[in-house]
């Protein structure tokens, strides 16, 4: 129960806490959206760590409180990954105070582009304790022979050099 009465839609946190970093909006409970305004911001800034190890690129995004039908992985034009999904608003029953409101609601959306290497058709993903980690192979890149064999033309008479030396 709380000893001070809120004028503000009842969703405040304790103005005495010196722990609080809330920002009170006094647009909050108007219909138009709002910076300020919790419910409208989304948790865009999802943080993914994109590593590269000799077989393939490795994205980890933290996406908590998700499960696997509110997320999508996605190729666009061939090879930009894009990982998106939503969490939506919990519904308000307006018997209940609200101390604290910080989990966010919304959408989404990462975007990354995949280079040349990247096997598009082998993409592995996997999901668990709100980290999804997306596994794209890379193509193993053929490395030129260090010597070759060069055939030289001089009108019309062709060449084979013995000691020409060709390096990748």
């Amino acid at each position: 129960m709380s000893l001070i009465p809120s004028f503000f839609g009842g969703r405040r946190s304790n103005v005495l806490d010196p722990f609080s970093l809330d920002v009170w909006d006094p647009f909050k409970d108007f219909p138009f959206p709002n910076s300020l305004c919790a419910e409208s911001s989304a948790f865009v800034s999802s943080r993914v760590d994109w590593k590269e190890t000799p077989e393939a690129h490795v994205f980890k995004a933290d996406i908590p409180g998700l499960n696997k039908e509110e997320v999508k992985v996605e190729i666009e034009d061939d090879n930009v990954l894009q990982i998106s999904g939503e969490r939506n608003f919990e519904k308000e029953d307006n018997k209940d105070t609200w101390h604290r409101v910080e989990r966010s609601s919304g959408k989404f959306m990462r975007r990354f582009r995949l280079p040349d290497n990247a096997q598009i058709d082998q993409i592995k993903v996997f999901m668990e304790n709100g980290v999804l980690t997306v596994t794209v192979p890379k193509q193993e890149v053929k490395k030129p022979d260090d010597f070759c064999d060069i055939n030289l033309v001089i009108g019309n008479d062709e060449m084979k050099p013995q000691n020409l030396m060709h390096r990748a």
